[in-house]
């Protein structure tokens, strides 16, 4: 009989991303106000962090599972700004941001704005 194994958080999370994320994009473009934020270190191992142009609690976090699926994702970059934006990231895009090569991509445009976003 095969003896159970559990899971840890992380290895969870890893799991549940690579299972339902086939794609990933992230773009965020200004909201009024603000300043861009550096990008910040990586939350996790592996993960990107964007900066966002116009600031205002937004976070766009590319995951070490989404970059490695080298495909393309939409990625939402609510954070804690009360609304959200979406950033979309073809396949090319995230090979090359885990390449550590720069990307930058505008965000949908909600609450009347948008934002740049800036991996690398």
């Amino acid at each position: 009989m095969k003896e159970a194994r559990i899971l840890g958080r992380r290895e969870f999370t890893l799991a549940a991303a690579m299972a339902i994320l086939s794609g990933v994009a992230i773009t965020v473009s200004g909201c009024g106000g603000g300043s861009s934020s550096p990008a910040a270190p990586s939350p996790s191992g592996g993960d990107k962090t964007g900066s966002i142009s116009a600031n205002h609690g937004h976070s766009a976090v590319i995951t070490a599972a989404q970059l490695a699926a080298a495909g393309g994702i939409t990625l939402s970059i609510a954070g804690s700004a009360g609304h959200n934006h979406t950033v979309t990231l073809a396949a090319s895009e995230i090979s090359a941001i885990a390449g550590s090569q720069r990307v930058s991509k505008e965000s949908s445009s909600d609450s009347g704005h948008s934002h740049t976003v800036t991996f690398n």
